[in-house]
């Protein structure tokens, strides 16, 4: 009689041979299955910046994102409502990803030219001219109030000039580093305009009053190092080696608690919270009027006019 007895020993072997090699062939299989769904994870976190953005470039690690100003506008990394919403879209996906820290920095030699002008001015007058500032304000309010409540930290890495909002958007972020390249600039009143980011409230209680006057209604320019002195920024680098000194710190800070991080930003942010998004909604509002009128588009021309060399 060929084969094995039912409920012999020869029996039993075979059988459980049988079921180690099915248990093995499920196991291999379910390891495929779960590399395959890494991979597609991962392929998918590498080209969000690439396929997602047509103006930041986004790049997620581990327990961190990048985030990187490249708007292919008239003026380097200049903000207009499209910038606005991939910013806005951006910060949303890290808000509820594993990320547990967000850098934002900006690409080439320009961290931020701030607003762009020329989409405010090549905008026919009258109604269309007020619905261009119109737009400009809506995005930016969204984003404005998402930073500004945003719970896990932003690292700001500021690579060179600063301007307008460039700058003050910077004291909504937890951490600035600089480029000693880095300048940082408000001329609200050269373009005959309000002060915008929350600077009218932020920026005094950051820099002090008399210096926050200096910047929002004198034009000054500081300096990195003057930017460090009054506490707008927290440490300056050289330009050849910012990121290589940078990015160490943000993974480091990425390595660390993230619920005591999020729960030390919130008592830290706490006293600000709800006054910010009345700041925001009155400047806001005042820009929206400002923008629209000739004797503004007649400041921002002579000023882009002034200014081209500096930012192209």
């Amino acid at each position: 009689m060929h084969g094995a007895v039912p409920g012999s020993s020869s029996s039993v072997s075979s059988q459980s041979a049988r079921t180690k090699v099915t248990r093995k062939r499920k196991y291999v299989e379910d390891r495929h299955a779960d590399e395959e769904i890494n991979e597609r994870r991962l392929s998918i976190r590498q080209s969000e910046g690439s396929f997602k953005y047509k103006d930041i470039v986004v790049k997620k690690y581990s327990n961190y994102t990048q985030i990187w100003l490249a708007s292919n506008t008239s003026f380097k990394n200049a903000l207009n409502p499209q910038v606005f919403s991939e910013l806005t879209s951006a910060l949303t996906s890290a808000k509820f990803d594993s990320s547990k820290v967000i850098m934002l920095s900006g690409s080439g030699s320009i961290f931020c030219s701030g607003i762009d002008l020329k989409f405010l001015m090549e905008s026919p007058q009258g109604p269309d001219k007020k619905n261009a500032a119109s737009v400009m304000v809506e995005a930016m309010k969204g984003f404005l109030k998402l930073l500004a409540s945003f719970p896990k930290p932003v690292v700001a890495a500021v690579n060179g000039p600063a301007v307008g909002l460039g700058t003050t958007l910077l004291p909504l972020c937890d951490v600035v580093y600089a480029s000693d390249k880095a300048t940082f600039y408000c001329p609200y009143t050269v373009l005959g305009q309000t002060p915008e980011g929350a600077a009218s409230y932020m920026m005094p209680q950051l820099i002090g009053l008399p210096m926050a006057n200096e910047m929002l209604l004198c034009g000054r320019k500081l300096t990195a190092i003057e930017a460090y002195q009054t506490g707008l920024v927290s440490q300056v680098f050289f330009s050849t080696s910012m990121m290589q000194e940078v990015i160490p710190r943000v993974q480091y800070m990425a390595s660390q608690s993230s619920k005591a991080m999020e729960a030390s930003k919130l008592l830290i942010r706490n006293q600000y919270r709800y006054k910010l998004n009345s700041v925001i909604d009155t400047e806001c509002r005042l820009l929206c009027e400002h923008w629209s009128t000739s004797d503004c588009k007649k400041s921002m021309k002579t000023y882009l006019d002034q200014e081209q060399e500096y930012f192209y």
